[in-house]
């Protein structure tokens, strides 16, 4: 029988780059679009305005940033204390690999071994490593367990497609990020990575290109033409048990990861995308943290879009596996944050003491 340890981790664009983490406020300030009454800080949340302080939210970006940094430190000596023979990660790919010839609403990439260099094209900043521009990675993949994977879960009924190769880029951000942060002090990451992937972006997928929409942009999504939805969160919810039905009855030590932040400010309409939902991450961080499997399974997709929990998919899959494996987190944080886009959560789940042990 297979073990499994389960993370939750953000993949968080900003804590790759050097500066501010909060510009996005700036911007959103001098956007026309951008609703009259949240031009006027009296009018901001109290906890945003104290954030926000007379730094332009420095100081709670320096502070925001380290919490994110020991969060992963401390998932990277999970992962060390657990030795897993390879990850699973669960994250949403944004126009990346997947463009307008193929939009599966779930993959599974068994790759071999896949080559990043992840500055290259970066035009946001100065990465976080000064590294070089043209700094390349190898992330090791794991065909095997790829392929049991797929096999396992069509086997079941999830149709999901499957890969040997990348489409167009080599992997989505979600999984190089992860990776990148979950190495942030640069001793090697040894894990090969299945990468699973979640049409999180959905209805405005290819519209957006899924870059970031301003409060002009999202204006101009209302009559767009959309794309078919993503997959229902209760779907991510049952393909994540299945999933872990598919690991426990393997002869590997798999470690289950979930990468996203939760509401997003740009995809929090009703906010004027200019702030998240924080009301309904600290709800949805609540069950999870006390294992009430219920509320994440009886969400909707049009629920998760008013709350800006598009990303959010990648978490429901977690969520279902260690529902499936009668878990609750052993380690739960949330980092709250209303001017950085989005809040952050790190989670653990740790094996059961008892179970096979794999030959790595």
């Amino acid at each position: 029988m297979g073990q499994i340890l389960g993370l939750g981790i953000t993949h968080y664009p900003g804590l790759s780059i050097q500066g501010n983490l909060s510009r996005r406020i700036k911007m959103c300030l001098v956007d026309p679009a951008l609703p009259e009454r949240l031009r006027e800080m009296d009018n901001w949340p109290e906890p945003m305005r104290r954030q926000w302080g007379t730094d332009e939210g420095q100081s709670h970006s320096d502070a925001h940033r380290q919490e994110m940094i020991e969060g992963f430190r401390r998932a990277r000596r999970e992962l060390d204390k657990f030795q897993p023979d390879f990850c699973v990660i669960w994250g949403d790919d944004q126009y990346e690999n997947y463009r307008d010839d193929c939009v599966p609403a779930f993959s599974v990439l068994a790759y071999d071994a896949t080559e990043v260099q992840p500055w290259l094209h970066n035009q946001r900043g100065v990465n976080s490593w000064n590294e070089p521009k043209d700094k390349s990675f190898t992330i090791r993949g794991h065909r095997h367990g790829g392929k049991h994977l797929a096999a396992a879960l069509l086997k079941e009924g999830f149709d999901v497609v499957y890969g040997y190769k990348p489409l167009h880029s080599g992997l989505g951000h979600a999984f190089v990020n992860s990776v990148l942060y979950l190495d942030w002090d640069r001793s090697g990451f040894p894990y090969p990575v299945v990468p699973f992937t979640v049409n999180a972006y959905g209805r405005y997928l290819t519209v957006t290109e899924a870059v970031s929409p301003t409060p002009s942009k999202g204006r101009s999504l209302e009559d767009a033409d959309e794309d078919p939805p993503g997959p229902q969160p209760w779907r991510c919810f049952q393909i994540g048990a299945a999933t872990a039905r598919a690991v426990a009855n393997s002869p590997w030590r798999v470690a289950l990861i979930a990468s996203s932040s939760w509401s997003h400010s740009f995809l929090t309409a009703k906010h004027g995308r200019m702030y998240p939902d924080i009301e309904s991450d600290r709800r949805y961080f609540e069950a999870l943290r006390t294992g009430d499997w219920q509320t994440w399974s009886n969400t909707t997709l049009d629920e998760a879009e008013d709350r800006g929990h598009h990303e959010l998919l990648n978490w429901f899959c977690l969520a279902g596996a260690m529902a499936e494996l009668k878990r609750k987190p052993d380690e739960a944080e949330f980092l709250e944050s209303w001017i950085t886009n989005s809040d952050k959560v790190f989670a653990v789940f740790r094996p059961s003491l008892s179970g096979a042990q794999s030959s790595r």
